[in-house]
């Protein structure tokens, strides 16, 4: 515990003023606790034994002013504190998310989607109430906890002894019981972030889902997670629950002392009735802050799990470091020289060397894990190789900054990413709007009739994953960003795939046209997209091995023969 408030305490260095107020209401109420228990006296001894007429009307007036004293405090204590507690969380939130997205992306391979989205909501949420409304909730009680001490202290004592001796004995079950809870809360949250991620596959793959009728199986697995959940929460919540028995057993096993020493002074005439009930109202208002505290505790230990597995995010580091260097301004040649990438112990690119100049369209084909999305991979630098380097002109692309190289490099892939905005968001995502840019890259893509025929134009929202729009018309507006950006290389990853045969063709024609002033790489296994490339490096099993001109290929190359072959049955 001492470990996590050490890691959060730097957060509320920008927030003293807030504190300060925060912990003016804590007073108040924590005073307020210790005056309620104060005001009894007098009631008792000086307005129903003494029959004190003025105390008759002050009592009720100090009771007014306690009271109210307490409210205003909680009022003061809850805003400024929650206030602090949700402006701390949007900062966690926002780090981690800043952090997840420096991570590697076969990171993001290995993590499950909804995984994530449970460590940065689910996880994040649980910690909040620990920095916000526990963390007071256990300064509010420890000061209420000293007031009422230093109370029945002043009041009595030697009764005060026999109150609160059995105090200590809370704390060995309490301690246990915590244990308990924090194990609970980390296989609670592993449990809570299986859910989420069964739902974001659900809803992801609702198609194949129902085209599959398999709803009763999807349905079948998410009643196991949220059963699994349940159950471990209702332990959670048995687990919590027994602090109160173990308190009330203490709080009256304390009364019980004080009953029978107190009662026998009261009897003896040292103490009066009023003082032994105050002290009695001051003990009992004693265990209830203690018993929250105890339950506080429990609930920290949520926050403690939550926080542990955030960490686990933190610890994992980007392996794919950015270079210093801009990326030359006029890309005249790529080379790869002796270029060889293993994914873990496999092997996915061996002794690769090609050469691509500015200008070149230069096509990638072979079988399905050939090797040609990985060397795509490495050219913007998903992953690094193994061993061999890849020159910009003449600059290491290790060297290069990856912001630098992205900017200059657009890569349209088979998977089309549409993001829930207007058409012109999505064509020039990452860059300001510029309305003849965005129409012009949509003309090029062949998609500017489509889209100027609905009702907003370039301004028509799309839903998510453009699911009002067809295949075709997805894939057009992804070549449109592509070309919005204006870049040195160009990535084409089957990127007429979706397309009819009238489109693709249109579509080959604008490819060849952009070209001209770049670099251009495609992959493609209908070989008629390519007909046209400058050069041909053929993949088989990690390797290249041939690369010509379509013509020389089909005089020379066993395997592009093949190929053209099975592509024209």
């Amino acid at each position: 515990m001492k470990a996590f408030f050490k890691y959060y305490l730097p957060y509320y260095k920008d927030y003293k003023l807030k504190i300060f107020f925060a912990f003016i209401g804590i007073l108040l109420v924590a005073s307020g606790s210790a005056g309620l228990a104060y005001v009894i006296k007098p009631l008792l001894d000086e307005v129903f034994i003494a029959k004190n007429q003025e105390m008759l009307y002050l009592v009720p007036i100090l009771l007014i002013i306690v009271q109210t004293a307490q409210g205003v405090g909680k009022y003061i204590q809850v805003y400024y504190i929650s206030f602090v507690g949700q402006d701390i969380i949007r900062i966690v939130r926002d780090n981690l998310l800043s952090h997840i997205l420096t991570l590697d992306i076969a990171f993001f391979q290995k993590k499950h989607g909804g995984e994530l989205i449970s460590r940065i909501t689910n996880d994040i949420n649980r910690i909040q109430s620990a920095v916000s409304t526990q963390i007071a909730g256990i300064i509010r009680e420890f000061l209420t906890i000293v007031a009422l001490v230093a109370y029945v202290i002043f009041l009595n004592p030697e009764l005060a002894f026999y109150g609160l001796v059995v105090m200590p004995l809370a704390l060995y079950p309490i301690s246990i019981l915590a244990k308990k809870m924090k194990k609970l809360s980390f296989l609670s949250q592993e449990s809570a972030s299986d859910i989420t991620s069964h739902l974001s596959e659900v809803f992801n793959n609702v198609e194949i889902i129902k085209a599959n009728s398999t709803e009763k199986i999807e349905l079948n697995k998410f009643e196991d997670h949220n059963k699994n959940f349940f159950n471990l929460n209702i332990k959670s919540v048995k687990a919590n629950e027994l602090t109160s028995p173990i308190m009330e057993f203490i709080g009256a096993l304390a009364a019980g002392l004080v009953i029978i020493f107190g009662g026998s002074q009261v009897i003896d005439g040292t103490m009066t009735a009023g003082t032994f009930l105050s002290f009695i109202a001051a003990l009992f208002m004693l265990y209830t802050p203690i018993k929250r505290i105890a339950s506080i505790y429990n609930a920290l230990q949520n926050a403690i799990a939550a926080h542990e597995r955030i960490l686990s995010i933190y610890n994992i580091n980007p392996t794919i470091l950015s270079g210093d260097k801009d990326i030359p301004k006029n890309v005249d040649k790529i080379e790869f020289k002796n270029v060889e990438l293993k994914y873990d112990k496999i092997t996915a690119l061996e002794n690769i060397n090609l050469t691509a100049l500015k200008g070149q369209k230069f096509a990638l084909v072979g079988d399905s894990g050939g090797g040609k999305s990985s060397l795509i991979n490495l050219l913007i630098r998903f992953y690094d190789t193994s061993c061999g380097e890849i020159l910009f002109n003449e600059t290491s692309l290790k060297d290069i900054n990856i912001d630098s190289l992205r900017k200059n490099i657009s890569v349209v892939t088979q998977r089309v990413y549409i993001f829930n905005d207007s058409v012109a968001s999505n064509v020039a995502y990452g860059y300001e709007i510029d309305e003849e840019r965005v129409i012009e890259a949509l003309k090029q893509s062949h998609a500017y009739d489509f889209i100027s025929a609905m009702e907003n134009g370039i301004y028509t929202k799309l839903d998510e994953a453009g699911t009002n729009l067809s295949g075709g018309q997805r894939q057009r507006i992804a070549i449109a960003r592509a070309l919005y950006k204006n870049p040195q290389i160009l990535i084409l990853d089957e990127a007429t795939s979706a397309l009819d045969n009238e489109s693709e063709s249109i579509i080959s024609e604008v490819i060849d046209n952009v070209s001209k002033n770049r670099i251009t790489f495609v992959i493609a296994h209908r070989l008629s997209t390519i007909k046209n490339a400058d050069k041909i490096a053929v993949f088989k099993k990690g390797k290249i091995v041939c690369i010509d001109t379509e013509k020389n290929l089909l005089e020379n190359c066993k395997e592009y023969q093949r190929l053209y072959n099975l592509a024209n049955i």
